[in-house]
């Protein structure tokens, strides 16, 4: 089993920063493992938003949120962490984690490639 716990959501004003991190532990836990955000608003579906694999060799990130959020992996911690940098409010949306066993993900930011989910962290911008 692999536990993934994040951390670092608040609320901020449009325009400003937030750092997620996402730790994993558990004897299954390696830093070989995908990983990946996603997010989920009220009333809409979860969506992906960055993935890291291959180690920290591959990266994927939604349309939405190219060149303001950096996904990276702290592989010493088995953590991978979200900078997201220009938040606007349509950000808001709780944050999870996610993991799987496979070396390189068929489809990153498919919610169906990940086995393992964290609890989620509130991320909230206000305009």
């Amino acid at each position: 089993q692999v536990q993934l716990v994040e951390s670092g959501g608040g609320s901020v004003q449009a325009g400003g920063s937030l750092r997620l991190s996402c730790a994993a532990s558990g004897y299954a836990a390696t830093s070989s493992h995908s990983m990946a955000w996603f997010r989920q608003a009220p009333g809409k579906e979860r969506e992906g938003v960055a993935a890291i694999w291959e180690g920290s060799a591959f990266t994927q990130y939604a349309d939405s949120v190219k060149g303001r959020f950096t996904i990276s992996r702290d592989s010493a911690n088995l953590a991978i962490n979200l900078q997201m940098n220009n938040l606007k409010p349509e950000d808001t949306a709780m944050y999870y984690c996610a993991a799987t066993h496979r070396w390189s993900p068929a489809r990153p930011l498919s919610d169906s490639d990940y086995v393992y989910w964290g609890r989620g962290t509130q991320v909230t911008v206000s305009s």
